[in-house]
């Protein structure tokens, strides 16, 4: 089901505060809707409440760690009981880890996954029982990657955990293509946020060259967040089910149905000339 008109709907983010996160709340913002932004970044959820609310609408800031269950379905009690049910819930809180696999600790796994995974689960199981139950249209967007298409070396846990979501989307769009709620995955490819240049997400071995090389090509060749911010709203107003977005992602997307063999060899040549790959 489309939603044509978001003009007094409440759209929920997760990772609000920041990057895709804040670009897509200010898109919905601008279509009329109102936002309920999450996020743990309390100051720069005042932020992004400020811009909405300087839009003459409504942002409700929420600080939750997506990764805990138990503190989702208390948000989520008390969404329903504050405003009732989100039209749109958008699954976009993300973090990676940078490293060889055999340098990822396990903890690593288990904060990429927590968060990149888990969190969408945990917000999809708390919202859309009664975003079905509430017979009009709704929509739920997870946001993967062009990295869950094809990964990327040295981000393994951020690569397994967004194939995941794109399959967890394609299972619930199954499941629920007899309701009233929509799905959407969207992949954005090289998009210049700070998410893979976190300094505390990096494994010992990663060389300050290598970093310096990512932090340069993505402010030379990463679309700005605001791209995908843009296309995730034309995609809920018109219904679609995956959104291909910014720099490389139409091309993996393709390639990996029809050249796979060369996908690989251009993935660890692209790889290299990012960053991502720092030794021959």
């Amino acid at each position: 089901m489309a939603l044509k008109d978001l003009k007094g709907k409440w759209v929920l983010v997760t990772g609000a505060a920041s990057g895709i996160g804040h670009e897509t709340a200010l898109a919905f913002a601008r279509e009329g809707a109102d936002i309920l932004a999450i996020d743990l970044d309390k100051e720069r959820l005042a932020e992004i409440t400020r811009l909405i609310e300087a839009m003459g609408r409504r942002c409700l800031p929420f600080a939750c760690d997506v990764s805990d269950e138990s503190a989702v379905n208390a948000l989520a009690a008390k969404v329903a009981a504050d405003i009732g049910t989100p039209h749109v819930v958008i699954n976009n809180a993300g973090i990676g880890f940078l490293g060889p696999f055999l340098e990822t600790p396990e903890s690593a796994w288990n904060q990429v996954l927590g968060v990149n995974l888990m969190g969408v689960v945990h917000f999809s199981r708390a919202f859309l029982p009664a975003m079905i139950a509430a017979g009009d249209a709704r929509h739920l967007v997870n946001i993967a990657s062009a990295a869950g298409i094809h990964s990327v070396p040295n981000l393994s846990a951020y690569s397994a955990s967004k194939h995941a979501v794109i399959g967890l989307s394609e299972s619930l769009s199954m499941e629920l293509v007899k309701t009233n709620v929509a799905v959407t995955v969207v992949c954005p490819g090289i998009i210049n946020t700070p998410i893979v240049r976190n300094r505390r997400a990096l494994a010992p071995s990663v060389p300050e060259s290598a970093l310096a090389r990512l932090d340069k090509q993505y402010q030379a060749r990463g679309a700005h967040p605001s791209l995908v911010g843009s296309r995730i709203v034309r995609a809920v107003k018109r219904g679609e089910d995956l959104v291909l977005v910014g720099p490389s992602a139409a091309t993996v997307y393709h390639l990996r149905r029809l050249a796979p063999r060369f996908l690989h060899k251009a993935g660890v040549s692209g790889a290299r000339s990012l960053g991502y790959l720092w030794t021959d």
